[in-house]
């Protein structure tokens, strides 16, 4: 048998402990953006059944109101980064997943090679009789025995094996069940956490099952034997010398401590270079995700949601209110850039075009979902008319609304975003004119939005006026490929 502390152990119980923290404070800022959680994806207003929120609205509210008001500034002691940086929380997020799985495969692998998985798997169905036993054991102020030949007692084990391999699985798993691209191009896994906000009530629930296993494990530690439980831990070694496994611990979480102050601050002081830092280890991954998953949603009219959020305010000043009070007749769609034909179409000639209808889910990045049916002209259409240059590589939206005008906050201009050329192909990738049934309405986008079924919501440019083909968007805004991108600090894929 190995020994109960190996030095692997050791190590990849510090790296669980440095990426679950940053884990769990880079999701609770992205919980902060959408600080309501739902068994329902049709999410609608007061019917969430955990609201961390003062903030109440209502379908039927007579003051207008969009998403983005639901949103809250949580404090950077709990939020990493805090203060409502949707963008930079997923960054961190997505970074830190990535080597916590790493560090679990890695543990994973060692747990079944050294044969450490006899410590950890329960083999009888004994164990959950002899587990209550010690619980009962524990409740009359006692300790219980260890298994013969083993570092635990049952209920320890059968904890340890529900985290390793139940918790943190699940975790992963309902992470996976909140990605567009999966959803979209998979309907089927999420209709086994009943959907998005199940799993995305589940993920919340597993945080706080981590959280309070981490609050029972270190308790433990004290009732059972701190200086031996302490020292194997810390330094492999059971008979370790106290004082150095006091001073060697305290100086692990110190740092641990230390790199969360530091990276906090760094994050809210130079957001764009954080921005760009993350982005090597995360971009690449949210492109494979994005690219490699086309659209198969087909729902019903019955699954058609009875509230759809809106996400922004429509564009203000007197142009685009005598556009929208004639029937947007004197509305033209700018087509140009690096293509072969260049045109400037009508809402009538859009529509001859011919279009195609589709019901699918939205998935807003602040994590709310609803379904619709849209109607429009396939992407792929538009494409074929111009018929892009062989250096086109990406397709740049540019809409009708001022952000500086709409949202404020610091932020300025017109809003804008690119996608790359290969997902505009894509089969549900459309410029939607019409909404359940009916013109597309004013507050969703009309005359003509984006409908890219495997993204995020911020990718659908609503109000558009202008379609540009380019090679690179580099030059266009600040250069990061869209208007929440520049602005907000946004991965420029938005596929999960």
């Amino acid at each position: 048998m190995p020994e109960f502390f190996p030095w692997w152990v050791v190590v990849t119980h510090f790296l669980n402990l440095f990426f679950l923290l940053l884990l769990a404070r880079s999701g609770l800022e992205v919980l902060s953006a959408f600080p309501k959680l739902y068994w329902h994806d049709d999410c609608p207003p007061g019917r969430e059944w955990l609201r961390l929120s003062k903030k109440m609205y209502g379908a039927d509210a007579r003051k207008p109101w969009t998403s983005l008001d639901e949103e809250e500034a949580w404090s950077p002691v709990v939020a990493l980064p805090g203060k409502r940086n949707l963008g930079l929380g997923r960054h961190w997020h997505f970074m830190s997943v990535q080597f916590w799985i790493l560090t679990g495969v890695v543990y994973l692998v060692l747990v079944f090679a050294t044969g450490y998985w006899h410590y950890l798997v329960p083999t009888h169905w004994s164990i959950i009789p002899d587990s209550i036993n010690s619980i009962g054991t524990y409740l009359h102020f006692r300790i219980p025995a260890k298994i013969s030949g083993e570092p635990f007692e049952p209920a320890q084990k059968l904890a340890y094996f529900a985290v390793i391999f139940v918790l943190a699985p699940l975790q992963v798993l309902t992470g996976a069940a909140m990605s567009p691209s999966v959803l979209a191009r998979f309907p089927w896994y999420g209709k086994i956490f009943h959907g998005k906000q199940g799993a995305r009530s589940l993920h919340f629930l597993g945080l706080v099952a981590f959280g309070a296993f981490t609050i029972l494990h270190v308790f433990m530690v004290l009732v059972h034997n701190v200086p031996r439980e302490a020292a194997g831990i810390v330094l492999a070694d059971q008979n370790a010398n106290g004082a150095e496994v006091i001073i060697i611990g305290c100086a692990g979480l110190f740092l641990i401590l230390i790199v969360h102050i530091v990276i906090t601050w760094f994050s809210l002081r130079y957001r764009r270079r954080t921005q760009r830092l993350l982005g090597v280890v995360v971009n690449p991954f949210e492109r494979i995700i994005s690219k490699s998953f086309t659209s198969r949603e087909r729902f019903r009219r019955r699954n058609i949601s009875p509230y759809f959020r809106v996400n922004g305010y429509p564009p203000p000043g007197p142009d685009y209110e005598r556009l929208a009070a004639s029937g947007f007749s004197g509305y033209r769609l700018s087509i140009g850039g690096l293509v072969e034909h260049p045109m400037s179409l009508s809402l009538g000639e859009l529509r001859r075009l011919g279009g195609q209808s589709q019901i699918t889910k939205h998935n807003c990045i602040q994590g709310w979902t609803a379904v619709a049916e849209w109607g429009g002209v396939p992407l792929e259409r538009i494409i074929a008319l111009v018929g892009p240059q062989e250096r086109a590589r990406h397709i740049v939206f540019y809409a009708l609304d001022d952000k500086g005008l709409t949202e404020g906050e610091g932020r300025y201009g017109f809003f804008y975003g690119t996608i790359p050329l290969h997902l505009a192909r894509n089969p549900q990738s459309i410029l939607a004119l019409e909404m359940n049934g009916a013109p597309l309405p004013v507050e969703h986008g009309a005359p003509v939005r984006v409908r890219l079924e495997t993204q995020l919501g911020f990718k659908m440019v609503k109000w558009v006026c202008a379609i540009e083909f380019v090679e690179d968007y580099k030059d266009i805004g600040m250069g990061q490929g869209g208007w929440r991108e520049d602005q907000q600090f946004y991965a420029n894929a938005a596929g999960i």
